[in-house]
């Protein structure tokens, strides 16, 4: 291992890059080389759906506003405080964690929602995860009993799209393919109030009070990150190193984990923002468990540099979920038309080279 100061060059003679960085995906692609979702129904025309993406500032929550844009989908996001990157769609500024069922239900007739896309999550990395057990309660789930109150009050049938998470389902040995048939046993205060949340929703379709799905998502990765989540930390780690030539620090646990592109989520929220499925718990992930070791390297490389400016530091690290996750997606290929595109080495790289386009490089010493 070469010792002092590292100059990283970002690839090799040779070696592929992405035909483009993309800064957004406005584009019909980004950075992989082959077309992604294009428009159907335009602005008005029948099938147009005018769809509230409560969270849509978020890393998930701008996918979704995209991807439904570029379909043809009226677009409105709600979140506290508007971000550029919502610039292209309608926005209104609403503090999703203390809203009454009486404002949330205002904004939905004022705005004629079809279908609401609820995207939040206490542990909103935008914010960062020091979140007490209180406002985990009250945003994961005070918000979907304050949400289904306010679809109770709206005229016509809204539909609900509810984004959970995998680690609703808790802990289970390493090599379980985990279907929506597992008893969910969440055991910290974050994943049991996102189970609730869930169980809220479900139970509301159950008794007919609501109409839609909940979509238990895996490990998020790709463009756009939220910073203070693992693949945004890695991010700002590569930055780092390669503006300043030293080493990357990582402290990796031995947890396995199922990883899905930010993208092919939107996709999947899209399917199910446009079926007629309602009353059902859908996994969305890979159906692939990969090591974080694994992940990180893969990352690197992606990205172009080589693995030698890794500094693994391998200890237990603190989780908001279990060690093991892999999701079984046969229910969503069969009840929404869904499967996994984008490679893990795909997106790792496309989260890469969108940073790169959004920060001015920096030559390392």
């Amino acid at each position: 291992m070469p010792s002092g100061p590292w100059r990283y060059a970002r690839r090799s003679p040779g070696s592929p890059r992405p035909a483009r960085s993309c800064r957004s995906l406005r584009t019909s692609s980004c950075g992989t080389g082959r077309p992604r979702a294009v428009a159907t129904p335009r602005p008005g025309a029948p099938g147009a759906l005018r769809t509230a993406v409560l969270g849509g500032t978020g890393w998930l929550g701008r996918h979704v506003c995209e991807l439904a844009a570029r379909r043809g989908h009226h677009v409105l996001a709600v979140a506290r405080r508007p971000r550029p990157h919502v610039a292209p769609h309608q926005f209104a500024e609403l503090d999703l964690a203390r809203a009454s069922p009486e404002s949330i239900g205002r904004l939905l007739r004022e705005h004629r929602v079809d279908v609401v896309v609820n995207a939040t999550d206490a542990a909103n990395a935008t914010d960062g995860w020091a979140r007490t057990d209180e406002d985990l309660a009250d945003l994961n789930l005070g918000l979907v009993r304050r949400l289904l109150a306010a679809l109770g009050t709206v005229e016509k049938r809204v539909r609900l799209v509810h984004i959970g998470t995998m680690h609703e389902y808790g802990e289970v040995p390493a090599g379980t393919v985990m279907d929506e048939a597992l008893h969910p046993r969440p055991v910290t205060p974050y994943t049991r109030s996102k189970l609730a949340g869930s169980q809220a929703v479900l139970a509301a379709t159950r008794t007919g009070a609501a109409d839609g799905l909940v979509l238990r998502v895996a490990n998020v990765s790709g463009p756009h990150p939220s910073p203070e989540s693992f693949p945004g930390k890695l991010v700002a780690l590569l930055r780092e190193a390669v503006a300043t030539g030293d080493r990357m620090p990582v402290t990796l646990g031995d947890a396995r984990r199922d990883f899905v592109d930010v993208r092919d989520v939107a996709e999947a929220v899209l399917k199910a923002v446009e079926s007629t499925a309602t009353g059902q718990a859908v996994n969305i992930g890979s159906g692939t468990a990969v090591d974080m070791p694994t992940l990180v390297r893969l990352f690197v490389t992606a990205a172009g540099y080589p693995a030698e400016i890794l500094d693994e530091r391998a200890q237990e690290v603190r989780s908001l979920g279990g060690a093991w996750t892999r999701a079984d997606i046969q229910r969503a290929a069969h009840l929404l038309g869904w499967r996994p595109r984008t490679t893990l080495a795909e997106s790792l790289r496309d989260m890469w080279w969108t940073d790169r386009a959004e920060h001015r490089p920096v030559v390392g010493r």
